[in-house]
């Protein structure tokens, strides 16, 4: 697959977790809408990595890893943003951690995050252009 194919295959994917992402936050399913902005930003990352290396992407969910790999220089705020997201993979998706996080996933706490979760993507996008 082509460069160009395989950031168009990142961006394209992250855009549809984003929309599943508002249409768990619809049904209020705050947790998974959290997991899946957190894929989002996942790919988004992917495809910056790709266009900037012309290589596969680092096989992992760890958002400030893959950040460093790609060579982006983030803000403090930036930075602590993607590592509270890195847990969103987790806390959403095994028991012990679900649970607890399920409780602090008000709407308030989910559409905070998804703003900031769409901010960090738009400015990730604005980057490739």
């Amino acid at each position: 697959m082509a460069k160009v194919n395989k950031v168009d295959y990142w961006i394209a994917s992250a855009e549809n977790d984003w929309k599943v992402a508002g249409h768990l936050l619809e049904k209020g399913d705050y947790t998974y809408a959290l997991f899946f902005g957190h894929l989002t930003l996942e790919k988004v990352l992917k495809a910056y990595y790709v266009r900037s290396f012309s290589k596969h992407p680092p096989l992992t969910h760890r958002l400030i890893y893959l950040a460093e790999k790609a060579g982006l220089v983030l803000s403090e705020e930036q930075t602590e943003l993607l590592e509270i997201v890195t847990d969103f993979n987790l806390e959403a998706r095994y028991p012990d951690e679900k649970f607890s996080f399920y409780k602090r996933c008000t709407y308030e706490f989910t559409i905070n995050y998804l703003n900031q979760i769409e901010e960090m993507k738009l400015w990730l996008l604005q980057k490739m252009r």
